[in-house]
């Protein structure tokens, strides 16, 4: 018998056979031994199923859940949740085209079991070719839930966040707490449930590499980009949450540069070439957070923006020189099957 806290590892796959290996390599060579890793296949058409077994026959930590129906990602990511043993002290997602490094657990660990409060520790991770989640003040290792709550939903510090989930370890009895951990259907769910989390307890954080997010276009993240769906999700997050960290005042001003900054996004996008799932999307989010999109408004928007950039050319140049800089990037980065 071990004294270690169990931690349940879980990754929810959809056609993950070009990195399915190397994730579950990666988490079968932590030196925090003490887990039990459950794949769930979301009806994968590829070798994603086939991979799995391969590995669950040669590790009894490995549990296979295979979907008898194709469901979307989020519903995915909390039946994972759901899977989870109930003797697990701890969860940690590990997306299936992402890496954990091997002190991954051990490191996060530390910090949980040192501090009972701390519901979610997060870490630096490797994105591409950038270390993301900085702007925690070291050496302080615990943050109160609900300043860092405040801090992110100011917005004062851009790129400043939680994490994504595979940066990330909860306390095992928080996901039970509720049926769908994942609070909303959004693709950035994991945000809302850190401030559902945060509400109640502490961040940790731990000041080491600790994971890599490979990036290609069939990310999440890369959808998520391409058809901004960040918008209405910090709009939704801002509505829900703002209420429990910021004072009304603050939130009535966040919402407004927040709705602001969509229309400006729109009104642009009125003189590209966007299909209807754009516009479809945009539309549909809106209406369900009753802020549908009027038609004067984005005309408005568009012609104050227009001539905003008409009066300050050297900002419109540095503006099309970084989505230009930006789309090359993205151009020369590898393709791979999309990973749900």
């Amino acid at each position: 018998m071990t004294t270690e806290p169990l931690v349940s590892v879980i990754t929810p796959v959809y056609n993950g056979e070009k990195y399915l290996a190397d994730c579950i390599e990666s988490v079968l060579a932590q030196t925090h031994q003490n887990f039990e890793y459950i794949i769930v296949n979301n009806c994968s058409t590829d070798r994603t199923l086939e991979i799995a077994k391969e590995y669950a026959i040669k590790d009894p930590r490995i549990r296979i859940h295979s979907n008898s129906a194709l469901i979307d990602v989020i519903a995915n990511h909390n039946l994972a949740f759901r899977l989870i043993a109930p003797t697990s002290k701890y969860c940690k997602i590990v997306s299936a085209d992402d890496l954990i490094f091997p002190e991954c657990l051990m490191r996060m660990l530390e910090v949980a079991e040192a501090n009972p409060t701390v519901g979610i520790v997060g870490s630096y991770q490797i994105s591409a070719s950038a270390v993301r989640w900085q702007g925690f003040e070291y050496p302080k290792v615990v943050f109160c839930g609900k300043k860092l709550g405040r801090k992110i939903l100011l917005g004062n510090e851009p790129g400043f966040g939680l994490g994504s989930p595979t940066s990330m370890l909860y306390r095992a009895d928080l996901v039970r707490k509720s049926e769908n951990f994942y609070p909303n259907s959004s693709p950035h769910a994991d945000t809302s449930a850190g401030f559902n989390t945060l509400k109640d307890s502490d961040f940790g954080f731990v000041y080491a590499v600790l994971c890599y997010e490979k990036i290609h276009e069939n990310t999440q993240s890369s959808k998520s980009a391409e058809l901004n769906r960040y918008a209405p999700a910090c709009l939704n997050d801002m509505i829900q949450y703002g209420p429990l960290y910021l004072t009304p005042e603050e939130q009535a001003r966040q919402l407004k540069k927040i709705l602001d900054g969509y229309h400006r996004f729109l009104a642009v996008n009125l003189l590209k070439s966007r299909g209807k799932e754009f516009w479809n999307y945009h539309i549909t989010q809106l209406a369900e957070l009753n802020y549908p999109i009027k038609t004067a408004t984005l005309l408005k928007t568009l012609c104050k923006t227009l001539l905003n950039e008409a009066l300050n050319p050297k900002q419109a140049f540095q503006k099309w020189r970084e989505s230009f800089n930006h789309s090359a990037l993205r151009s020369a980065e590898p393709s791979g099957d999309p990973i749900l």
